[in-house]
Order: structure tokens, then sequence, then C-alpha cells
């Protein structure tokens, strides 16, 4: 068992510290399976004691979205120093965070593959996107009093979404999307009253009582089954 040394962990960038300490645990999760893994194995493939591990985690499943942790602080201090368009603003939040995540794109794809086998992780998982879905929408209608509230919380889950489809094809290793090619997304969704920039429309018929979440969540795998198709296509 390693000593309790929280030297080095002082010395080095907190979030660097526990970035590494994800990956340790995600490696394990992926050879061992997440039921099987232990607190304490991951500790001993860290180099850290079991206490510093309580410390900077408060479970196994933490550690599995910690990085998120930071992401969402990071989202968080750049919108509440934006100026400008407040719509712009969540873009760009959006995109930001897709850039970190392509920085380390094989923790990334390690956690989808470690998040599919554990239904507890893919619970988690829901509650995460959630809370990005509502850090977009509380600041919009911070910003934004005089927008309707079903107009923001759309709005936030559409780029949301589409963040979401993006980096999913690029764990699974389906594409190479960069972050102009998220930039160029996000910016084709309009806000509530703006006309459609020019280019390709996409046209959703829905009820009108159906979830916003769920309409976003339907036009993803709607689109991903398209471009596999067109894909297709260009391979056939």
């Amino acid at each position: 068992m390693p000593s309790d040394n929280s030297t080095p962990v002082r010395a080095a960038d907190a979030a660097e510290f526990r970035l590494a300490v994800v990956d340790h645990a995600l490696r394990l999760f992926a050879e061992q399976g997440y039921e099987a893994t232990t607190v304490d194995e991951i500790a001993e493939a860290a180099g850290i004691s079991r206490r510093t591990f309580f410390r900077q985690f408060r479970s196994k499943e933490d550690v599995v979205f910690a990085d998120h942790e930071e992401q969402l602080a990071r989202a968080k201090a750049y919108l509440a120093a934006a100026q400008g368009d407040p719509w712009d603003a969540v873009r760009e939040a959006v995109v930001g965070i897709f850039e970190r995540f392509t920085e380390t794109r094989e923790l990334a794809a390690r956690r989808y593959r470690v998040v599919r086998q554990a239904s507890a992780l893919r619970d988690r998982e829901i509650v995460t996107v959630f809370r990005y879905e509502r850090l977009f929408t509380d600041y919009l209608r911070d910003r934004l009093p005089e927008v309707p509230d079903l107009a923001l919380i759309q709005f936030s889950a559409a780029v949301t979404a589409t963040h979401n489809y993006l980096l999913r094809r690029m764990v699974r290793g389906r594409s190479e999307a960069s972050a102009a090619d998220l930039r160029a997304a996000v910016r084709a969704i309009a806000p509530p009253g703006a006309a459609p920039e020019p280019g390709e429309m996409v046209v959703a018929v829905f009820p009108r009582e159906m979830p916003a979440r769920q309409v976003a969540d339907l036009l993803a795998d709607r689109l991903e089954s398209v471009n596999r198709a067109a894909e297709s296509r260009i391979w056939h």
C-alpha cells in the first residue's frame, strides 16, 4: 500500500493529478470490469493511498466522471465572463468543452466503453449531461429574462445534444470531428425568433408535449442514422 505522502499532490496541478487518477481507474475498469475493480487497486495503480483517493473523490463512481467537474467549472467561469450575444456565448462554451475532450481523446474513448458496460454509470452519465444543459439554461435565463423559458431549455438541449453526437462519433472512431465542425453545427441552431443561416435545412415534426431533451436526443439519433447511410453510399 503506498504511503500517504501528499507532497506530490500539493506540488502538481490539482486538475492534472485528478486526471491522472481517472486515467488509471479507467484502464483498470476496462481490463477488469467496473464492478470487479476496487478503490484499493485504483489507489495502488495511481501510486497514492486510499486516504488520498477519498480526499479527491467521494466514490469509485465519481472517479469515472471527475474531469466533467473541471469541464463544468471552466464552462461556468467562461460564461460568467462572457460579453456580447448570450446565444453565441453558450455556443462557444460548448466548443471549448469539446476542444478539451479532444485533448484527452483516449481517456474519453475508454470512459465511453466503460460506461456502456455498467448500467449505474449510464444513469450517472444522463445526470451529468443534464448538468451541462442546466448550466446553459440558467445562464441564458439570467441574461435573457424576456425569452420564454421553454425556448431557453430547447436551445440548451439542442447544443448539448449536438456536442454529444459529435463527441460520440469521435470516441467510437467514426469521425475526426474538429472544434470547427462543432462550431459550424451549433451556429446552425437558431435562437427563438431568428432566421436560420443559409445552407442545408433540416425540418423536424414532433408532438407539442414531447420534452425538449427527448426531441434533442431523437434528432441526434436520426442525424447519426442519416450520416451512417450517407457514409455507406460513399464507400459502396
